[in-house]
C-alpha cells in the first residue's frame, strides 16, 4: 500500500470549508487548475467524489460530510505540533530538572537559584548531583543530566552547547588570626605555610606549585581532599591554608580571612553545558537563563 501524500488533507480540508475550487485556490495560493487536480486526486485517493456540481456550486456528499469535522481537526492538530514551542505557563509548570555541579557551587549559588526557581515556578524541582572525576558528556547527552557547570574540559563532547557564567581567580584562605592572615604575603611566607590541595583527578601538585617552581619554591602539601567546601573547612579548623577559587567560594569563606596569591595564577572560565535536543526547549531556556542571571546577579 503506498503512503498517502498527507499534504492533501491540507487542500481537503480547505476545499470542505470554501466549497469552491477558486476560492479554496486563492487561500492556498495556488493556481485554480492545480486545486483542481488536487481534488481530483482526493477523488481518487478516498474513492468518493467528495464534492458534486448543484447548480454553480459544489454540495458535499455523505462521505465528505463524515471527513469534514474529522479533517479539520487533523490539521489543526498538526499545525500544532508544527509550530514552535510556546513559552510555558511557569506558574503552572511541573517538572524536575537534574543539574551536575560542585559542591562549591551548590553552596555558594545554590540558595539564591533555589529561591529565584520557587517565585517563578513553583511546581519546579532542582535536584543537584555530585561532579565526579568523570567528566565526560554522556550524562548531557543520554538525558540523565539536564545542565552542567563547570571548566570546560577535553572530554566534552563536540556538539555540547556551552556558555560562559563567569571568570574567577584563586585566593589564599586562612582562619582568622592565622600568621597570614596579616601583614604582606610573600612568595616565600605562603609556601612555607602548610597546604591542603584540591583535586579530583589524583594529582598531587597544581597550578601554584608550577608558579612556585618557577622561583625556586616549594609548598608542603599537608593533605589533599576531593572539594573546595572540605578544604575551606579543614583550614577553618586548623591552621592549613587552601587555595580556592574566589567566587566559587563566597559563601564559604564567610568569617574567614582571605588574600591574593603571591604568584600569578591562571584565571578558570566556569560555564554552563547541555546538549542541543533541549536547545529550543521553552522550560529548558528559562532555567538556563535563571542560572545565568543569578551567577551575574552574584558578584
Amino acid at each position: 500500500m503506498s503512503t498517502p501524500d498527507l499534504n492533501l488533507l491540507i487542500a481537503l480540508d480547505v476545499l470542505l470549508t470554501e466549497g469552491n475550487v477558486a476560492r479554496a485556490a486563492r487561500r492556498l495560493r495556488l493556481s485554480p487548475s492545480a486545486m483542481s487536480r488536487a481534488l481530483a486526486r482526493l477523488r481518487e485517493t478516498t474513492g468518493d467524489p467528495l464534492l458534486v456540481r448543484a447548480g454553480r456550486g459544489l454540495v458535499p456528499t455523505p462521505r465528505a460530510l463524515e471527513l469534514r469535522e474529522k479533517v479539520s481537526q487533523l490539521v489543526q492538530d498538526t499545525e500544532a505540533v508544527l509550530r514552535p514551542a510556546e513559552t510555558p505557563d511557569l506558574r503552572q509548570l511541573v517538572r524536575t530538572f537534574t543539574l551536575r555541579t560542585s559542591d562549591g557551587f551548590v553552596e555558594n549559588f545554590g540558595p539564591d537559584l533555589i529561591a529565584r526557581v520557587g517565585v517563578e515556578a513553583p511546581g519546579v524541582r532542582l535536584r543537584f548531583v555530585q561532579k565526579l572525576e568523570n567528566k565526560d558528556s554522556t550524562l548531557l547527552r543520554d538525558g540523565t543530566v539536564d545542565l552542567e557547570t563547570g571548566v570546560v574540559g577535553n572530554t566534552l563532547g563536540p556538539e555540547v552547547r556551552v556558555q560562559a557564567l563567569f571568570r574567577d581567580r584563586f585566593i589564599g584562605v586562612v582562619r582568622t588570626g592565622h600568621a597570614l592572615s596579616q601583614g604582606d604575603i610573600t612568595p616565600a611566607c605562603y609556601a612555607a605555610g602548610r597546604h591542603i590541595y584540591v583535586t579530583r583527578r589524583g594529582r598531587d601538585k597544581g597550578p601554584m606549585d608550577d608558579a612556585l617552581g618557577v622561583l625556586g619554591l616549594e609548598r608542603e602539601i599537608v593533605t589533599i581532599v576531593g572539594s573546595f567546601s572540605t578544604a575551606l573547612a579543614l583550614a577553618r579548623g586548623s591552621d592549613l591554608i587552601a587555595s580556592v577559587p574566589e567566587r566559587h567560594t563566597g559563601n564559604l569563606r564567610a568569617g574567614m580571612h582571605s588574600f591574593p596569591l603571591p604568584v600569578p595564577v591562571p584565571e578558570i572560565t566556569v560555564s554552563l553545558l547541555w546538549h542541543p535536543r533541549l536547545q529550543a526547549d521553552p522550560a529548558h531556556r528559562w532555567l538556563r537563563s535563571l542560572v545565568l542571571d543569578t551567577c551575574a546577579t552574584m558578584r
